[in-house]
């Protein structure tokens, strides 16, 4: 029996690790997606912020976030060996290997919010507002929900496997309140209502992109069955990759349908968010089966659509789209595990969706408010039409290419 355990503590331990690691090459998938949807003046800042916002969720995650999302919320780590009082004996696998597995989670929210602002915002603005969201604003919904306080009973109930809200729509959350306060990119939207389209510089990026998040969200979704020391576990993990898997093809098929029927074609840059958005629409259930992912996938695959244009016509530029995969398939994937699932009341659900968009969306805009007030949030014209690259990190991603 002891043996049973050791070999048990071994094998969740390691499907933290691996998982993680998978999740945490997703950051590199947001990377070559804003790139390669954004213009090549940019790109170097693109990069630069894709990478300093890891560093910085992680960061503020182990000296202050896991704390409020899983102890008492109000203590420092003071050592590796523990962290806000949980031990490896008590949880039946290594600390560490749980904590690595909820970090990279952070650093995901966060790489949304990346995208929505990109082309237009400072890069310290928004480093610093990365700061605040890893180390208290996703940390203390998530206590509410993966923490287990449930919000002193508020959102009893409320069900979300691996994060269609507790990570992808509190980033399209935070978002959106800060692409309220920052604006449009310069010359999106005419006096006259028109939209003018900014095509992203390098589609074949793009799609590297999206299939690096496509590879890593089988970590995101599979390491949430949070055990592989069982039959019945791996059985678990199975079944949750490939509904994963499905749910991305049903989102990129529908998406691919419906631009031809709208639109005449078959748009690249819809069917990559098309299948992220079914993969989004999948995580909070993935757990429900193939044909509940398959539904999941087509219905998100078709809110990404028609959303995109929906938020232009609201005047809020969002370079990537990023609004509608992770905010509007984030609340859809949620309120499908409240129809599909008849253990899971769709009310509780709701209530889940609205307490915690309230929550990021007011503190994200105070916080943005804050920083536009004190620094400012927005770089001045010249620059923007110049590119971001040279200004904020003194590098250009093409050099040799020269703009005329």
């Amino acid at each position: 029996m002891e043996n049973f355990t050791d070999v048990k503590y071994i094998l969740d331990g390691f499907l933290f690790v691996f998982a993680g690691i998978l999740v945490m090459w997703m950051a590199a998938g947001f990377a070559m997606l804003e790139s390669g949807l954004t213009r090549t003046k940019n790109t170097a800042t693109v990069l630069t912020k894709n990478v300093v916002l890891f560093a910085v969720s992680c960061i503020m995650f182990y000296f202050v976030g896991y704390n409020f999302m899983y102890g008492e919320g109000s203590s420092f780590i003071g050592s590796g060996a523990m962290l806000s009082g949980k031990t490896s004996e008590a949880l039946g696998y290594p600390v560490m290997a749980d904590f690595f597995f909820q970090v990279v989670f952070v650093a995901t929210a966060a790489s949304v919010v990346s995208g929505t602002i990109a082309e237009r915002m400072k890069l310290w603005p928004f480093l610093i507002f990365t700061v605040v969201l890893s180390g208290l604003i996703y940390p203390i919904q998530g206590h509410w929900t993966w923490g287990g306080s449930e919000l002193g009973g508020l959102i009893a109930g409320f069900s979300d496997f691996a994060g269609s809200t507790i990570v992808h729509s509190v980033g399209g959350w935070a978002a959106l309140a800060g692409v309220l306060i920052l604006g449009a990119r310069k010359g999106k939207y005419t006096k006259d209502g028109q939209v003018k389209p900014i095509p992203g510089s390098n589609l074949p990026l793009a799609t590297l992109g999206t299939f690096i998040l496509w590879m890593g969200w089988f970590g995101f979704n599979g390491g949430s069955q949070l055990a592989l020391g069982s039959k019945e576990d791996i059985d678990g993990i199975a079944s949750v990759v490939a509904s994963t898997n499905m749910a991305a093809c049903a989102g990129a098929i529908m998406a691919a349908i419906l631009t031809q029927l709208i639109y005449k074609k078959v748009d690249l840059t819809m069917v990559l968010n098309g299948a992220l958005a079914g993969l989004v629409s999948c995580t909070a259930g993935p757990d429900l089966g193939m044909n509940i992912a398959f539904i999941e996938g087509l219905i998100g695959g078709a809110l990404v659509v028609f959303a995109v244009p929906f938020f232009d016509k609201l005047r809020i530029d969002d370079p990537v789209g990023a609004l509608s995969v992770h905010l509007v398939a984030g609340i859809w994937g949620t309120l499908a595990v409240g129809i599909f699932n008849p253990e899971v009341a769709l009310l509780a659900q709701v209530k889940g969706i609205v307490v915690i968009g309230a929550f990021v969306f007011i503190s994200s805009f105070i916080v943005w408010k804050i920083l536009d007030l004190i620094i400012g949030l927005r770089v001045d014209e010249e620059t923007e039409v110049n590119g971001l690259d040279i200004h904020e990190t003194g590098l250009e991603a093409y050099p040799e290419f020269k703009r005329a």
